[in-house]
């Protein structure tokens, strides 16, 4: 393990995307394009549901939530990092990363549960439609949806608390867009097991256990839709499965690219791409994944839509 300068580390060095002056303003353009999309994409989701009577359902109360959840643990990142390609200073203070740390994995965890919550929906209005509204009353889908706050919110702390006892060296460059946890553990010169330990059991547990739930969820959808003699119910069922079971499949190979492979299997550039796939594209492919195929969502967007073009008339 590397030892050198153990004095208190008062700042990080953000290495970013890359260090080419040149690439890093296409980064810019592209990240800023990118990140205007996401916040427009989810606030029109988010406006349409709240606007429209017919879209006051557990399925779309969800899809509300999680893009809300979008927005916000993808402002803790871009913002900053557009910001310090401009300024050309990308540095930040030990509590503003640990800061931004605690925000970014308090709003990134929920997307876990709210996707499980998603395919549990689905499961009892495909599998068991008679019992969906007693299964799914809008007490228990508020209780789902604070459950999943408080969880990420105890893993956050967990996390910033022990890495608030660690002991940085000399080096101070982490190669990365952001303070995400697991190049700030590379950069530790104190023990840092406990550390990988509560990574892969807390985190193995936040992380694995709604992926097994939304697999389990969609095996059993399968198996109920394949023996339905309707192939109309199944042409429906199929799209609205795939779309989801794609954006499950972007948000969680990504994570587990970055913090469950092993250590030999890491390197800097592999592990900033599958953090831009999860912080920057998932939530932007969201808005379009969940409602190019909803004629629901379609229809409340141009209603929505219509409503704002004639108050801009008048």
């Amino acid at each position: 393990m590397h030892q050198g300068n153990q004095s208190a580390v008062s700042e990080f060095l953000l290495q970013g995307l890359t260090t080419g002056p040149e690439q890093q303003q296409v980064i810019f353009v592209l990240f800023l394009c990118m990140y205007l999309v996401t916040m427009v994409g989810n606030l029109l989701i988010i406006l349409a549901i709240v606007s429209d009577t017919h879209l006051h359902s557990p399925m779309y109360f969800l899809l509300a939530n999680l893009s809300f959840a979008d927005i916000c643990f993808t402002s803790t990142t871009v913002p900053k990092m557009l910001a310090d390609i401009q300024s050309q200073t990308p540095t930040i203070s030990f509590a503003g990363c640990l800061t931004q740390m605690y925000f970014f994995m308090l709003l990134v965890d929920p997307d876990n549960f709210l996707l499980a919550a998603m395919a549990y929906d689905r499961y009892i209005a495909i599998c068991q439609p008679l019992h969906y509204t007693a299964l799914l009353n809008p007490k228990r889908c508020t209780l789902l949806v604070a459950s999943s706050w408080v969880v990420s919110n105890v893993v956050s702390v967990l996390h910033l608390s022990l890495l608030s006892h660690l002991t940085f060296c000399d080096r101070r460059a982490i190669p990365h867009f952001f303070c995400d946890l697991e190049p700030i553990l590379r950069l530790a010169c104190s023990d840092t097991q406990l550390n990988h330990l509560v990574v892969l059991a807390v985190g193995g547990a936040a992380i694995f256990l709604p992926c097994a739930f939304i697999l389990v969820s969609y095996a059993l959808i399968g198996s109920a839709v394949l023996r339905a003699p309707s192939a109309k119910g199944k042409r429906k069922t199929f799209p609205t499965c795939g779309s989801h079971l794609s954006a499950v499949s972007l948000f969680y190979g990504s994570i587990v690219g970055v913090y469950f492979l092993p250590s030999s299997a890491h390197s800097a550039e592999n592990d900033k791409v599958a953090a831009v796939m999860y912080t920057t594209v998932t939530p932007m492919m969201n808005p379009f994944i969940y409602s190019l195929r909803n004629q629901d969502i379609k229809r409340a967007l141009k209603r929505l839509l219509s409503r704002k073009i004639l108050l801009w008339r008048q």
